[in-house]
């Protein structure tokens, strides 16, 4: 049993290594796991390489029973835990509860299977494990959806998943794995993260379609889901309902079946602006704020791109409706802005008089939490400027940035002098305020005018650069 300590520092240790390295130790956990190894913790060192593992391109991984189980559905797995269920999604929480209810369903054939499987890993026969999982599919799909099909078995199914959600996850992995070749035929079709979805992966995907539509007509829809999260550019998915449907209008989509992958990217819009709804001054992440910015303007810019949008439709106000509330939140506080980056650098009037132009104000030393904020606000004006125009606030990052650049700019060439003159407090003062403003510059224009700055300052100075 390792400490907490040091479960904490093996955790860190790990979630700091390269990836590759990250994936060859995963494949050597996971084979250790299977073949009944005790001596590691195989979980918590998964658990700790696992985001490591996300930002590789699809790696291969060892074929456990319980991920073949999965690979039909895979797509639609996300690690959300929603209170109410929703089509599309499969929660990861509810694959151990299904798991472990399958069994119970079908005792010897998940045995055989998970036998078989191991067998077959640790013996390197890997088309073998893939060969029984494909002989499993079928037979786990009839076994859950014949302990759904009337209200006594519903029942029970209920209380040994815990509740309704997980049992529409149950339902829904029991579709596509009774649909599991046409699955697997997509996926191999289309690898993860595929840049672009071409005229010959559209027709191959209509063919896959139109195969369920007479043998799983439930499924078919599923297709364009997958698609969707195979996708580098999600919305790209849309194409096949608007080649089926042959309409283009959202209104018209959205009303049949192949309108779920709109719902599911309308979804996560809506995701995205409501979190973007909830930021305010003067608590807000800049990183995690600008990031869901950038999301929710990919993806609402792509949706129009590929869907003729009706200002009356469905979809269409759905979608002025969150540009609306987003470009609110947003233009208020990035029109905050000047106010909070130049707190962090005050000014005070030169000489006697009341209209007199304004100097840097080194008579106290600089405000930590002003600063902080100043720096909160540049990253954020700076990290939204690619993608305000497309959430309708780009007037906003326009003028911050045009009044921010002016007053920093003028700040920054007085504080110069100040350096050469100064003395005592106030030169300790200059100094200070100079590595704000040298933070700014790298953030509000580039690292390369932030270090030209730094080294202005320290000719200014006199003090000799590093070697």
């Amino acid at each position: 049993m390792i400490s907490g300590d040091k479960s904490l520092a093996l955790q860190g240790f790990l979630g700091s290594l390269p990836e590759p390295m990250a994936a060859r130790l995963a494949k050597a956990v996971e084979v250790d796991r299977l073949a009944g190894g005790r001596a590691l913790p195989h979980e918590m060192i998964l658990g700790a390489l696992r985001p490591a593992l996300r930002r590789i391109a699809p790696v291969e991984r060892t074929p456990a029973p319980l991920r073949l189980f999965c690979e039909p559905f895979q797509d639609l797995l996300t690690d959300a835990q929603p209170r109410t269920k929703q089509k599309g999604r499969i929660a990861r929480a509810s694959i151990p509860l299904v798991w472990n209810w399958l069994q119970t369903l079908q005792p010897e054939a998940a045995k055989d299977f998970t036998t078989g499987v191991k067998q077959a890993v640790l013996s390197y026969h890997m088309e073998e494990a893939q060969a029984r999982a494909a002989e499993f599919w079928p037979a786990a799909s009839a076994a859950i959806l014949g302990a759904l099909e009337n209200d006594s078995s519903r029942k029970a199914a209920r209380h040994a998943l815990e509740g309704d959600l997980v049992l529409e996850d149950a339902r829904e992995m029991a579709l596509l794995l009774g649909a599991a070749p046409e699955i697997q035929e997509l996926q191999q079709t289309l690898p993860r993260l595929t840049p672009q979805l071409t005229e010959a992966l559209l027709w191959a995907l209509r063919a896959i379609y139109d195969r369920l539509v007479e043998s799983a007509p439930d499924a078919a829809p599923y297709v364009a889901v997958i698609a969707m999260n195979r996708l580098a550019r999600p919305w790209e998915a849309l194409k096949l309902p608007l080649l089926i449907s042959r309409r283009t209008q959202d209104t018209l989509i959205a009303s049949t079946d192949m309108g779920l992958v709109g719902e599911m990217i309308f979804g996560e819009i809506e995701e995205h602006a409501t979190i973007i709804r909830a930021a305010k001054h003067p608590d807000f992440d800049a990183d995690a704020l600008v990031a869901h910015v950038a999301r929710f303007a990919e993806l609402s810019t792509g949706i129009v791109k590929e869907v003729e949008m009706r200002r009356d439709g469905r979809w269409g106000q759905r979608l002025m409706k969150d540009r609306s509330a987003v470009a609110d939140v947003m233009e208020g506080l990035v029109r905050r802005g000047p106010k909070e980056i130049l707190a962090a650098l005050p000014t005070q009037r030169a000489g006697g008089f009341a209209g007199g132009p304004r100097s840097p104000d080194l008579t106290r030393a600089p405000d930590a939490e002003k600063s902080e904020r100043a720096l909160r606000y540049a990253k954020l004006v700076v990290g939204c400027k690619p993608f305000a125009a497309a959430a309708s606030f780009g007037a906003a990052v326009k003028d911050t940035l045009d009044e921010v650049s002016a007053n920093l700019k003028r700040y920054t060439e007085d504080l110069v002098r100040e350096l050469r003159a100064a003395e005592g407090d106030k030169r300790t003062n200059a100094e200070n305020y100079f590595a704000v403003t040298v933070d700014l510059t790298s953030v509000l224009f580039s690292a390369e005018e932030g270090e030209f700055l730094r080294r202005r300052g320290r000719a200014a100075m006199n003090v000799p650069a590093a070697a």
